[in-house]
This record gives C-alpha cells, sequence and structure tokens, in this order.
C-alpha cells in the first residue's frame, strides 16, 4: 500500500485502536470494535471495500469470525450470496475441509459441501490479513470446492508478517484499505 492509499484512508484508521500486548507481550492488537461501533465509519469502511472490487463476483466468502460482519455486509452492497468458512465441526451437513498451520499446531476450516458451483467468482473477504495462514487455507478449500477466487480483500494488512504478499504469490488480487506497522 502506497502512502497515498494509507493518507486516503486515514480516516478509518483513526477509528481503528491498538491494545498493546494482547493476547500476548509484544502483539499489538488492531481491534475493529472501535470501528464497528461508527456507524458512519463502518459504512465508509464497506463502500471502500466495494469501490476495491474487481469485476462481478457471484459469492463472498467471508473467514470466521470478524470477517462474516465485513463480508455480510459487503456481500449485501454487491447484491451476492456469503459463503461460511468456519472452523471444521461448526456447520451442520455435509462439508469439505482444508488442514492448515498453525505457529504451534494446526487448525482445520471447512465450508458446507455444496456452498458453491463450480466455476462460481469468489471474493474472500476478512477483517486483517497477518501471516495469511487462514487465508490461504480459505483459498485452497474454496478451489477444492471448485470455486475461482477471484479477490480477496482484507480491511487491515500487517505486511510484515507476509500475509497478503503469500495470497498474491498463491495467484490472488489482495486488497486493503489500512496498513498497520509491526505487529
Amino acid at each position: 500500500m502506497t502512502a497515498t492509499t494509507r493518507d486516503a484512508n486515514a480516516d478509518l484508521r483513526a477509528h481503528i485502536r491498538t491494545i498493546p500486548d494482547f493476547p500476548k507481550p509484544g502483539i499489538q492488537f488492531r481491534d475493529i470494535t472501535t470501528l464497528l461501533l461508527n456507524g458512519a465509519a463502518f459504512a465508509l469502511t464497506i463502500d471502500r471495500m466495494a469501490e476495491q472490487v474487481d469485476g462481478e463476483v457471484d459469492l463472498v466468502a467471508v473467514l470466521e469470525a470478524r470477517g462474516f460482519l465485513f463480508g455480510a455486509a459487503l456481500a449485501v452492497k454487491l447484491g451476492v450470496g456469503v459463503l461460511l468458512v468456519r472452523k471444521d465441526g461448526k456447520l451442520p451437513g455435509a462439508t469439505i475441509a482444508e488442514d492448515y498451520a498453525l505457529e504451534y499446531g494446526s487448525d482445520r476450516i471447512a465450508i458446507h459441501a455444496d456452498a458453491c458451483a463450480p466455476g462460481a467468482r469468489v471474493l474472500l473477504v476478512d477483517d486483517l490479513i497477518a501471516t495469511g495462514g487462514t487465508a490461504r487455507a480459505a483459498v485452497r478449500l474454496l478451489r477444492k470446492a471448485g470455486a475461482d477466487v477471484v479477490q480477496a480483500a482484507f480491511v487491515i494488512d500487517l505486511p510484515e508478517l507476509g500475509g497478503a504478499d503469500a495470497l498474491r504469490s498463491d495467484g490472488i488480487d489482495v486488497t486493503t484499505l489500512v496498513t498497520f506497522d509491526g505487529h
């Protein structure tokens, strides 16, 4: 993100608070709950995310849990459906799943087996991109279901952690509104 882009979204950045040493010492937690509390700022966030969508999409895939908030609002604005990407075991019915590595272990995400028609153009949405582990797993999972993941959109990027670049290396166009340096 260029300095110009950063400046263009300084009004949104002002609504995101930083909580030091959460959830552990040395982490600077970027808290979007303060942005969500301001209706005008939340609406502006959705408008700006919608402006960055490149081309038509059939579905917005949302990552649990904060991605649900931004992605659902964005899907309404775009006039498309919402595809839930959840932790394994949280969805009823038949699912397909994907494992991914965490710093100390692994996790698994799932979607309904019938959630996405083959060839559907999908926009992946979450509140924040850090290391990209969950987002990359979601892309693999959506591709396994036959989706064409055309773009990923995030409110916040933590570029030092490399997640947006990792998604780009996977062939995904990534957009973000606000960048924060550091962890």
